[in-house]
């Protein structure tokens, strides 16, 4: 009895591989072996990096909202503390693009929360 061999499944897999590592250079985009190796470290990366992006995005917030606390005579911990003090819930990705946007609505929100 002959081998059988499911050239469909093995095409598709190969294609798909191959699809992946569009617009690699060099041998990354058309060998298999070597595609199929940086397209699993490619993933691995998307994946731990996706993870990361939220930890610098908070980090950049809290540096903006420092920035604009010291323009205000005070420090991001200070703010933060007072904020939490007085009951106001405001996250940091807001109270981020309000200092960036509109510092005339940050010192308001200082003035109140310090006093």
């Amino acid at each position: 009895m002959p081998r059988s061999v499911n050239h469909v499944a093995s095409k598709r897999r190969r294609k798909k591989i191959l699809k992946l590592a569009k617009g690699y250079w060099g041998a990354r985009k058309n060998v298999l072996t070597v595609a199929k190796h940086h397209i699993e470290k490619g993933l691995l990366h998307a994946y731990r990096d996706r993870k990361l992006k939220k930890r610098e995005f908070r980090s950049l917030w809290i540096v903006r909202i420092n920035a604009a606390a010291r323009e205000n005579g005070t420090t991001y911990s200070r703010l933060i503390g007072a904020l939490n003090k007085k009951g106001i819930s405001i996250n940091r990705k807001i109270l981020a693009s309000l200092a960036v946007e509109n510092p005339k609505a940050f010192s308001d929100v200082v003035k109140f929360a310090m006093n």
